[in-house]
C-alpha cells in the first residue's frame, strides 16, 4: 500500500478498508507519513465523508494506539458520560459525584474548551491544586478509593487522537462527523466502560445546529459504542441557550458548588438528573454480570419510563442528604485540590472589575443566544481561540436573567466579570445582542430533545 494512493481513493470519495485506514493510521504514528499528507487526508475525509464502517476502522485504531484502562477488579459497573459541549456547561462537574454517590464507578477523560465552548478541564483547573493531569495509575487509585475521577487526556491515551486533533484544528477539519465520532469514542472507550451515556448538544451554542445534524451523530456514536461492547444512549439536549447562569470556569465551579448544595438552576438540574438517571439505569437495570469476572452483559432492551424515574429520584435524594456533596469534596482532595473551596467559594480565581448588563426595552426575554454569550465570555478570556491560548480562570459572565423573564428597561440582565479589558466593548455588544426581547412570553424551553438506544 502506498500513502498518496489511500489519500487519493478518500479523495475520490471511494471507502477506504480497514487495513487501509489501518496503514495509513501506523505510518503517521511511526513518523513515516508527513503532517501536510495527514493533513491532506484529513480534508479528504472532511469533504468526502466517513461511512459507519471506515469510522468504525478509525476509532479501532486510535484506540489501539494507547492504553485502555482495565477496572475489571472493581465491583461495581462502570459508566462513562461524554458532553458535545456548549456554553455554560458544567454537568460533568456535578454528575460525575452524584453517579458515584448511588454506586457506580465514573471515570471520566475531559477535555479543553475551545471556542465559544468551555472545557471541563479548565473550569477544574480553577479550583486551586486540582489535578487534572493524572497518570494511568493514578486514575485508577482514585476511582478505587473515591468511585470518580475527572481528568485530561494523557499521552498513553489514545495519542493517535491526540496527534490528530492538533492538526485537525490547524485545518479546520474538527467538524467533520467522522472524524468527531472516532475522536470522542476513541477517548471514551479507553477508560474501561461498560456503560456510557452521551450528551449531544444541539441549537445555536453547540457545534451541531439542527436536530437532524445531531441525530445523526448521535445514531453513528451509539451504534459504535454498542459495537465495542459498551451500552451506549444518546439524549439529545437544548444548548440554544446557556446551561445555568454561570459561563465561566471559576464561575462555573460556583454553580456546581451551589447545586450540589441543593440550589440548582431549573435547566442545568433537568439536564443533570435526566442524564444521571440514565446512568443508573444502564448500571442497575440494564448490565447483569456474566460468569467471566468483571464483564456485564445486556439484561434487558427495553426501557420502563417509571423505573427512569426512580432512578431521578434516587439521584435528586443524594443531593437533598448531603451524599452527593460529599463525594465532590472527596473527589476535589483526591485530585489534590483545595476543598475548602466549597465551604468558601471566595478562594476561588475572582475577576478585578464587574460590568452590569442593562435591559434594552420592557418585555419578555425570547432568547438569550448562546453562541453570542459563548463568544463575549471568550473575548473577555475564560476561553481560547486556539488551543495554545491561555485562559483567565476568573473570567465569564453570569446571567441573571434567561428566557421567559419579564424586564423592564434598564434592568441588569448580566454581569461582566473580566481582569483585561481589551475586548471590554465587544463583549458588551455581544451580550446586549444576545438578549432578544419581545412582548409576550416565549414557550418554555425543552431541554430533553430525544433518546437514542
Amino acid at each position: 500500500m502506498e500513502i498518496k494512493d489511500i489519500i487519493r481513493k478518500k479523495r475520490d470519495g471511494e471507502v477506504l478498508k480497514e487495513e487501509e485506514i489501518t496503514f495509513l493510521m501506523d505510518q503517521y504514528m511511526k513518523d513515516n507519513m508527513k503532517d501536510y499528507q495527514m493533513a491532506a487526508f484529513l480534508m479528504a475525509a472532511f469533504l468526502k465523508g466517513l461511512n459507519e464502517e471506515e469510522t468504525y476502522a478509525l476509532t479501532k485504531v486510535m484506540l489501539s494506539s494507547g492504553q485502555r484502562l482495565d477496572l475489571t477488579e472493581m465491583e461495581f459497573p462502570k459508566i462513562g458520560k461524554h458532553s458535545t459541549g456548549g456554553v455554560g456547561d458544567k454537568v460533568s462537574i456535578v454528575l460525575g459525584p452524584l453517579v458515584a454517590a448511588a454506586g457506580p464507578v465514573v471515570p471520566m477523560i475531559a477535555g479543553r474548551g475551545l471556542g465559544h465552548t468551555g472545557g471541563t478541564i479548565d473550569k477544574l483547573e480553577s479550583i486551586p491544586g486540582f489535578n487534572t493531569g493524572l497518570s494511568i495509575t493514578e486514575f485508577r487509585n482514585i476511582l478505587w478509593e473515591v468511585g470518580v475521577a475527572i481528568t485530561a487526556q494523557t499521552d498513553s491515551i489514545a495519542p493517535l487522537d491526540k496527534r490528530l486533533y492538533s492538526l485537525r484544528d490547524a485545518t479546520s477539519t474538527v467538524e467533520s462527523p467522522g472524524l468527531i465520532v472516532s475522536s470522542i469514542m476513541s477517548k471514551k472507550l479507553s477508560e474501561g466502560l461498560n456503560g456510557l451515556v452521551l450528551d449531544i448538544k444541539t441549537g445555536g451554542g453547540a457545534f451541531l445546529k439542527t436536530a437532524a445534524e445531531a441525530e445523526a451523530l448521535a445514531e453513528t456514536m451509539v451504534k459504535i459504542g454498542n459495537a465495542f461492547g459498551v451500552k451506549t444512549i444518546a439524549v439529545l439536549t437544548d444548548m440554544d441557550e446557556p446551561l445555568g447562569k454561570a459561563v465561566g470556569n471559576s464561575l462555573e465551579i460556583r454553580e456546581c458548588i451551589n447545586m450540589l448544595k441543593g440550589r440548582a438552576e431549573p435547566d442545568l438540574e433537568e439536564v443533570v438528573l435526566y442524564l444521571g438517571g440514565w446512568m443508573l439505569y444502564i448500571a442497575e437495570e440494564m448490565l447483569e454480570e456474566s460468569e467471566e469476572m468483571g464483564t456485564f452483559l445486556l439484561k434487558t432492551a427495553s426501557i420502563d419510563e417509571g423505573i427512569l424515574q426512580q432512578k431521578i429520584a434516587k439521584l435528586r435524594g443524594l443531593i437533598d442528604s448531603g451524599e452527593a456533596f460529599k463525594k465532590f469534596v472527596e473527589m476535589i482532595e483526591a485530585q489534590g485540590g483545595q476543598q475548602e473551596v466549597v465551604i468558601n467559594p471566595g478562594l476561588l480565581p475572582v475577576a478585578s472589575n464587574i460590568l452590569p448588563i442593562e435591559a434594552k426595552g420592557d418585555g419578555y426575554i425570547q432568547r438569550v443566544d448562546a453562541e453570542k454569550i459563548g463568544t463575549a465570555s471568550m473575548l473577555l478570556g475564560a476561553g481560547r481561540q486556539s488551543m495554545q491560548d491561555s485562559i483567565d480562570h476568573a473570567a465569564g459572565i453570569i446571567l441573571n436573567r434567561k428566557s421567559g423573564s419579564e424586564v423592564k428597561k434598564g434592568d441588569i440582565v448580566a454581569v461582566l466579570h473580566y481582569n483585561n479589558d481589551r475586548y471590554i466593548e465587544k463583549a458588551k455588544e455581544l451580550v446586549l445582542e444576545a438578549f432578544e426581547i419581545g412582548e409576550t412570553p416565549p414557550e418554555k424551553r425543552k431541554m430533553i430533545k430525544r433518546v437514542i438506544l
